[in-house]
């Protein structure tokens, strides 16, 4: 098993700001497009700190029964789920919330470049991410946290993939 990096909120929302910083002083997208389920936290801070619309697509990409399993076949939900306009997809931010392979960024870009909806209107895509680990063969646009190994990474949501709804109802009686 891989070290683990544990994660705390309070960190988690410094590594999101200095992510935003880097966006805002090198790149001006109009729209984030984040990779569900990872993104998901770093994209709703991601657009309140940008003034951003927000587009997700949802992909698979981990089988098995723990959290730390390995990374399967990728699946691409049929459609993008968003409320932005067509012409917000001009310069388009990816956003994920790490690079493990690169697997899951690269064939990301290619989906979001051939999504029928939208493909006329992407100008350029450029990417970002928290960490990038240091197997992955995929080089972020935006990357806050460059490790130098692979670790498992804890992030501050992720215990409750292991905990059932029952021993949280326990817990807050």
């Amino acid at each position: 098993m891989a070290d683990k990096l544990i994660i705390s909120f309070e960190e988690y929302t410094k590594i999101v700001e200095k992510l935003a910083i880097q966006i805002h002083n090198k790149y001006k997208p109009t729209v984030l497009v984040g990779i569900m389920r990872g993104a998901a936290p770093i994209i709703d801070i991601l657009s309140r700190i940008l003034k951003l619309p927000t587009a997700y697509i949802v992909i698979q990409s981990y089988s098995g029964k723990g959290t730390e399993d390995k990374q399967g076949q990728l699946i691409f939900a049929r459609e993008i789920s968003s409320l932005a306009r067509d012409n917000d997809f001009n310069r388009v931010l990816l956003v994920d919330d790490l690079s493990d392979t690169g697997l899951t960024l690269n064939k990301s870009i290619e989906w979001l470049r051939n999504y029928g909806p939208t493909k006329d209107f992407i100008k350029e895509v450029k990417t970002a991410c928290l960490w990038k680990k240091k197997s992955s063969t995929f080089e972020p646009d935006f990357c806050p946290i460059k490790l130098n190994s692979d670790p498992w990474i804890v992030q501050p949501t992720e215990h409750y993939e292991e905990i059932s709804i029952s021993e949280i109802i326990k817990k807050n009686k």
